[in-house]
């Protein structure tokens, strides 16, 4: 496994992949090396095929604080092109965490601001306590949420991500899940066994056909009905059908047994 300096990646026996952000005495604000080490981890999890899906959480009493202050006075003195160089960096993180293979979720605690709310928007499921504290942060500091916005706007909608992102205002763990940011919202003291029942939930499942279901879920978007469309769909659910796991299932399912993944969950 790779030695990162401010991740940490971590893989148990069921097939459970948490990828940390850990910088915590730097309240998990990310800069130019977090972001490269983000996108080496990712790279690690998608070519590993023991792993069944990824948590992405932030060490210490914060998810993230958003950017580094020393690398934004760095940036600050860089000119457009370097800036440029950067914000692909970026991009291409949000991208490749966004269209990672495996079923993804966030879970957060404590602070998430600026382009921490990409990283939480990019997951499939994000989760989160209810004293959190959510900001879009930028405009406070003269700049703007650009490369994140794709992804905050899919998650909690146009309206919305406008009020956000124009008054940098905070809000908490309960607003979030009302705008859709999170799927649920718990006490701090609960976070833990939350998450514990998260993944026992997500262990229940096919690891394929969630990859399946994710893949297929991307390729549909906003659900507009295309000739295109509709072949790609009878396609994905005729090769599922016919897949190992597709048929291990649908015998299970008829012999009124456990599917086989869930029985070598319980032996390990």
């Amino acid at each position: 496994m790779t030695d990162f300096s401010t991740v940490q990646l971590d893989i148990d026996a069921r097939g459970v992949a948490s990828l940390w952000l850990n910088r915590p005495d730097k309240n998990n604000a990310f800069n130019a090396q977090m972001i490269r080490e983000l996108l080496q981890a990712l790279d690690l999890v998608q070519a590993d095929r023991s792993i069944r899906f990824l948590l992405l959480r932030g060490r210490g009493r914060h998810f993230s604080a958003g950017a580094d202050l020393a690398w934004m006075q760095q940036s600050a003195t860089l000119d457009y092109n370097a800036n440029l160089n950067d914000s692909r960096e970026l991009a291409e993180l949000m991208y490749t965490l966004h269209r990672l293979k495996l079923p993804t979720l966030a879970v957060v605690q404590g602070a998430a601001f600026g382009g921490a709310l990409g990283l939480i928007s990019c997951c499939d499921m994000a989760i989160g306590a209810s004293d959190a504290q959510f900001c879009l942060s930028e405009v406070r500091i003269g700049l703007a949420p650009a490369v994140i916005s794709p992804f905050v706007v899919q998650a909690i909608g146009e309206r919305a991500a406008r009020r956000y992102a124009l008054t940098a205002e905070r809000f908490d763990g309960t607003r979030a899940q009302q705008l859709g940011l999170l799927a649920e919202c718990y006490g701090p003291t609960v976070l833990d066994q939350a998450i514990d029942d998260w993944i026992d939930t997500l262990l229940l499942n096919s690891p394929q056909a969630m990859q399946a279901s994710k893949t297929l879920l991307l390729e549909v978007g906003g659900g507009e009905l295309t000739p295109a469309l509709r072949r790609y769909t009878e396609n994905a659910i005729a090769r599922i059908r016919v897949s190992p796991e597709g048929q291990e299932g649908l015998r299970a399912f008829l012999d009124k047994r456990k599917p086989a993944w869930q029985n070598a969950q319980e032996e390990e």
